[in-house]
This record gives structure tokens, C-alpha cells and sequence, in this order.
């Protein structure tokens, strides 16, 4: 069996990796999450205000993220709260990191 099909000891599930890459590859999702970055919690309208794309739009990639697992979703009342799931995200860069860091890994050279 390929060692990098289901997961390594640092890293996450293969699917749930390209998953959340394939959620991020999206100009706007990057935009959103830069929206929401800091650890604060946004609505969607506060999103919608500060980028230049429709509620429906926003409300579309915002689902995608929190479907992903990227984003925290939390209904408040008449709005819906969304937050960055950091935990989620940094496992997301450790898992490219070590792809990246076996990938470029030189047998027998320092680097």
C-alpha cells in the first residue's frame, strides 16, 4: 500500500487534505478567510461588505468552507456567526509542509 494514500503520523487523511485545499482553491474563499482572519467572527453581511461579491455568492462560499472544515459556523438569533477553524487550518499547512519537505528531500544531502 502507498504510504501517502491514507495518512502519516504528522499528517491528516489524504481526503480530508484535498478536500480543504480544493475548498481554498478558490480566489474568493481566500478572500473570506482573509475577512475573517484574527479570530474574530463575522456574519456573512460583514463579509459581503467588505468584499465586492453578492450575499448569495458569499453565503455559497462560505458553506463550502465550513463544509470543508475550514470555517465554524454558529447561527445567533436572526444572523449566522463564522469563524476561522485555526486548528483545522494550520493542520492543513502541516500536511502540505511535510508533503512538500518529503517531496524536495534529497537522499543523503543536507539541505
Amino acid at each position: 500500500m502507498n504510504s501517502f494514500s491514507d495518512t502519516s503520523s504528522c499528517c491528516a487523511p489524504v481526503k480530508d487534505v484535498t478536500q480543504k485545499l480544493a475548498a481554498l482553491s478558490h480566489p474568493a474563499r481566500l478572500e473570506i478567510l482573509r475577512c475573517l482572519a484574527g479570530g474574530r467572527s463575522c456574519c456573512c453581511k460583514e463579509v459581503v461588505d467588505q468584499l465586492d461579491l453578492a450575499q448569495s455568492t458569499v453565503s455559497q462560499h462560505l458553506k463550502i468552507l465550513v463544509e470543508a472544515g475550514l470555517v465554524r459556523y454558529a447561527p445567533e438569533r436572526q444572523r449566522s456567526r463564522y469563524q476561522i477553524d485555526q486548528a483545522a487550518l494550520a493542520a492543513v499547512s502541516a500536511s502540505v509542509s511535510a508533503l512538500v519537505d518529503s517531496c524536495c528531500a534529497v537522499e543523503g544531502a543536507d539541505i
